[in-house]
């Protein structure tokens, strides 16, 4: 069974996007996105211990590591999610095109760098008002003919417009589990991010929901930095180009996907690659 968990994840590497991903891994790629020595803590729980990292454009960087070794905490800091969560402090350096994200307004800040969450959250509105939420919300369309076209162009994006098209005012918890979670990526995508955050955006998919995610996935980082939670390590290996192993909210290893599944260089890592633990 560890052997089985070993060759899939590697076998995945090879065989992700006909191998055009591990080789982009190898270029060196300018940080959007800059973590510092990132501290949180909830009350006087240590969750995350002293964290760096980078976020590039046209790259997916994956987060792995067992269940609650700081990963979706340490997702949360690059937009701020942790300000809303009582009794939590973070500590470092978080930039955004090397502008201390501190000093931004935190609704410019989340405008820039957007959000998907584990379970797909559409809101109780038409598929259309969905994706015009944030719009308005940062009143980024004036005519009425620019919100069409936004809506469009944020479907196309997310791969949704053919199948809802013609249902535009249909209520958005219709459609089935993967529509909807695209549905969610359409609505970040309408208001123009930088950066997109990934929190498990598959863990509650079948596999052809979680197909179509993986493969929207790799069509965006052409456009955008992306950083994704996973459990699943083969998920990891086939739409990301950086992987980062987290391990009781330390940062044990970081490095090209390639490198981390098949030569990682701390021994923490390979236990958890091969399924020793996790």
């Amino acid at each position: 069974m560890v052997d089985s968990t070993a060759t899939n994840a590697r076998f995945a590497l090879g065989s992700a996007s006909g191998g055009v991903g591990v080789a982009e891994s190898d270029q060196p790629a300018a940080p959007k996105m800059s973590a510092h020595d990132v501290h949180v803590f909830y009350g006087e729980t240590h969750a995350v211990d002293g964290v760096t990292l980078n976020i590039s454009t046209h790259q997916v960087t994956a987060l792995i590591g067992p269940s609650g070794c700081g990963k979706s905490t340490f997702l949360r800091c690059f937009n701020r999610m942790n300000d809303d969560i009582a009794g939590c402090r973070v500590e470092g350096t978080i930039e955004l095109d090397g502008e201390p994200i501190w000093d931004m307004d935190v609704v410019e800040l989340r405008a820039r760098v957007g959000m998907v969450f584990q379970k797909p959250n559409p809101f109780p509105m038409s598929i259309e008002a969905n994706v015009l939420y944030g719009v308005r919300l940062h009143g980024l369309a004036r005519r009425r003919s620019e919100l069409g076209d936004i809506v469009e162009k944020s479907l196309r994006s997310a791969g949704l417009w053919e199948e809802v098209a013609d249902r535009l005012g249909t209520p958005a918890n219709r459609l089935s589990g993967g529509q909807q979670q695209r549905l969610c990526i359409a609505r970040a995508l309408a208001v123009e991010p930088e950066v997109i955050l990934m929190d498990e955006p598959c863990s509650a998919l079948d596999p052809i929901a979680t197909a179509k995610i993986e493969e929207l996935i790799e069509e965006l980082r052409g456009d955008y930095a992306i950083a994704i939670v996973t459990h699943n390590l083969q998920q990891a290996a086939r739409v990301s180009q950086q992987t980062a192993f987290l391990h009781m909210g330390h940062l044990i290893e970081v490095g090209p996907t390639s490198d981390i599944f098949t030569k990682p260089r701390q021994q923490k890592t390979s236990d958890y690659i091969t399924g020793r633990y996790g």
